[in-house]
């Protein structure tokens, strides 16, 4: 094990968002962490930190948490908002508090508007996030809409085109694929992420989106089994499907 992989106890766990340096220590004293079954009374120590620290260290009877570096997959409920500091609910009170003051920060990769639901990325990782939200990754969206107005018909040619301009922009969007389930409702793949992109691509021609979700980012979707607010953590081979 390499001498940089050495971290001290108080300052991992800090970094963490398991409290103060000094809470640490407290939490030391009292017996109250453990690698490998065997207390650490000083919180002082440096310890080997690797991939498997989490299966093999306790806090306060419970597992320690993730480690830095994780990516969680959440199925963004409606009326719910990805900010750190807006009034009303927000995505980060679903997780648990204590990764509230982890640092790095947990952050949204990218951001839902308050009425879109479905697939919502949180890390810790600021290159991943930078990487995913980059304009030159053009990572694919894929959302499910239900309009106001059916189809006219002309939609599936125009958003491929690449020449619908959106309002109050000079650059025309690039060629999005729109795909009808019915008159009233489409998916539509976009690769770029302007500010109520979606929204603002079916206002252009006259319609109005009621209900907005995403279901893919990539080759990675949104499973069936996680209801509205529930959340995972993905491994690296589902992040890898993110840019396929």
């Amino acid at each position: 094990m390499s001498k940089a992989s050495l971290r001290r106890v108080d300052k991992l766990l800090s970094s963490m968002g398991y409290g103060t340096r000094r809470d640490i220590a407290r939490l030391a004293r009292t017996g109250r962490i453990s690698l490998d079954q065997t207390e650490l009374l000083d919180a002082a120590m440096r310890i080997p930190v690797s991939a498997d620290l989490p299966n093999r260290m306790q806090v306060a009877g419970s597992p320690l948490d993730p480690l830095s570096g994780l990516v969680v997959l959440m199925d963004k409920p409606l009326g719910v908002t990805c900010s750190h500091k807006e009034a009303g609910s927000l995505v980060y009170e679903m997780l648990p508090p204590r990764w509230r003051r982890r640092n790095p920060v947990v952050s949204t990769i990218g951001r839902l508007d308050k009425q879109t639901t479905g697939l919502l990325l949180l890390t810790d990782d600021g290159s991943l996030l930078h990487r995913v939200i980059s304009p030159r990754s053009q990572i694919r969206k894929t959302y499910r809409a239900t309009l106001a107005r059916p189809l006219d018909g002309t939609e599936i040619a125009l958003f491929n085109s690449g020449t619908l301009k959106l309002r109050g922009d000079d650059k025309p969007l690039a060629p999005a694929k729109l795909e009808a389930i019915s008159t009233t409702e489409v998916l539509i793949t976009v690769t770029e992420g302007r500010y109520h992109q979606v929204r603002r691509m079916f206002a252009a021609v006259g319609n109005f989106i009621e209900t907005l979700r995403r279901e893919k980012l990539g080759d990675l979707c949104l499973p069936d089994n996680l209801a509205p607010g529930q959340w995972r953590l993905l491994s690296k081979e589902e992040i890898a499907l993110v840019f396929r």
